[in-house]
């Protein structure tokens, strides 16, 4: 059906993220605080074996990430979860892209805070009071401000916090192994029981690729793209864990002196003081590099749903200059501020994670309704074993975090009920 000559143009973003880009936001989106607060716990529970979880959990993750990339490798349009939902129905479109979402953001504000207690570190103070809130402001603000003066810029950005966290820590391991050369060999296989709480814990790890996959629209060529940026940075980041946790154990085989920031330790030991403030430098670089990745992807999903209908039209403007879904990017920077101001969100991690796994879930599940060809039966076999990767991951989960994102999916669904009521007129941009 032809749309009447007056109509108000769709809301348009033009594809100017390459291979690169998409590598960086999936990079970015995994590689956040998680490595700079493992290795003391992985050592402490699993010893000389710690480091070979983190390719074992990679090969488990592949049974999720090779359906996963060729589900989203067959739509073409912005949005992610959103758009992977709504092959099953608008309402579970909606409501899938809305968990995201609200994960997503929770996780900016949780990752925000973990930025001001490093900060704390070597400025007394930056995690409490006025200080504090300054620099939460300031971050939401600055990033919100580069993300809204285009993609290029902001993935201009995001490149130089990938190098400034990526290069001190690929370093600081190999220079720790070939000082403490040899590394201890790998102590035997943990009861399985045991092996359960720390899969889950280096999985949790590992998820965050799927930023790559939410600007699709923007992406340049996205059904190759997308599937080659997920794919190398599970590779990188498999590698760059491995040797991390194994300089780790080399190097201090009785563990460090502060759990919290473990690497610290091992920056001390390489180079004193001047190597504590080098790896302190890369946590806050890796901390930024995550909270920006979430920014210029996360701020796609209300941007598409609201093209489509089910949010306000105002979230769907674009940026007359810059091209950017300016207003959807202003207001995930005030929401995660609000969050962020208003206490410690460390503890939602979890439901975060746990988020994602419904993602990967029904993601995986829209193979069987994707457009063009149909996919082989062997990614239907690994999809079947990626649901069930998923379920067996979310299973180990809390009550009370499966309570929480229940709340949280409960107002979406209001959300989404105030949205469909509105006059279809409404959910368009103004022109």
């Amino acid at each position: 059906m032809t749309a009447p000559a007056d109509a108000p143009a769709a809301p348009r973003l033009e594809r100017r993220i390459g291979l690169g880009g998409s590598t960086l936001l999936a990079f970015n989106g995994v590689l956040g605080g998680s490595i700079f607060a493992l290795p003391a716990t992985l050592a402490a529970d699993f010893g000389s074996f710690s480091p070979w979880l983190f390719p074992l959990v990679a090969l488990g993750a592949m049974l999720i990430v090779i359906p996963f990339t060729r589900s989203a490798a067959a739509f073409t349009e912005s949005g992610g979860p959103a758009v992977y939902g709504a092959v099953f129905g608008r309402f579970i479109g909606f409501e899938l892209g809305w968990i995201y979402y609200v994960a997503r953001v929770v996780a900016f504000a949780a990752n925000a805070n973990v930025l001001t207690a490093y900060l704390a570190r070597w400025w007394t103070g930056a995690d409490q009071g006025v200080a504090r809130a300054i620099i939460l402001v300031a971050v939401c603000a600055a990033l919100a401000a580069a993300n809204i003066a285009g993609v290029k810029r902001a993935l201009a950005l995001l490149g130089g916090l990938t190098l400034l966290k990526a290069l001190p820590l690929l370093v600081a391991a190999i220079s720790a192994l070939v000082i403490a050369f040899p590394p201890p060999a790998p102590g035997p296989l943990p009861a399985l029981s045991e092996v359960e709480a720390g899969v889950l814990l280096v999985f949790y790890a590992f998820v965050g690729f799927e930023s790559a996959v939410v600007p699709a629209g923007e992406t340049k060529r996205p059904e190759i793209a997308l599937p080659r940026a997920i794919f190398g940075t599970l590779a990188i980041t498999t590698v760059l864990y491995f040797l991390v946790q194994l300089a780790f154990i080399t190097a201090l085989p009785g563990g460090g002196s502060d759990d919290k920031a473990p690497l610290i330790d091992l920056g001390r030991w390489l180079a004193g003081s001047t190597g504590a403030v080098v790896l302190t430098l890369a946590a806050i670089a890796s901390l930024g590099g995550n909270l920006h990745s979430i920014m210029t992807s996360t701020s796609r999903i209300t941007f598409a749903l609201a093209a489509r209908g089910d949010l306000p039209g105002w979230f769907a403007r674009v940026h007359p200059r810059f091209e950017t879904p300016a207003n959807s990017i202003a207001f995930l920077a005030i929401v995660a501020a609000g969050l962020a101001l208003i206490g410690s969100y460390v503890w939602l991690a979890v439901i975060s994670a746990l988020a994602r796994l419904f993602v990967y879930g029904v993601t995986i599940a829209a193979l069987s309704r994707v457009p063009g060809p149909r996919p082989s039966p062997l990614y239907y076999a690994l999809g079947v074993a990626g649901i069930g990767v998923c379920v067996w991951a979310a299973a180990q989960a809390e009550w009370v975090s499966w309570r929480t994102l229940g709340v949280l999916a409960a107002v979406g669904v209001v959300l989404y009920a105030l949205a469909v009521r509105r006059p279809k007129a409404s959910s368009q941009p103004s022109a």
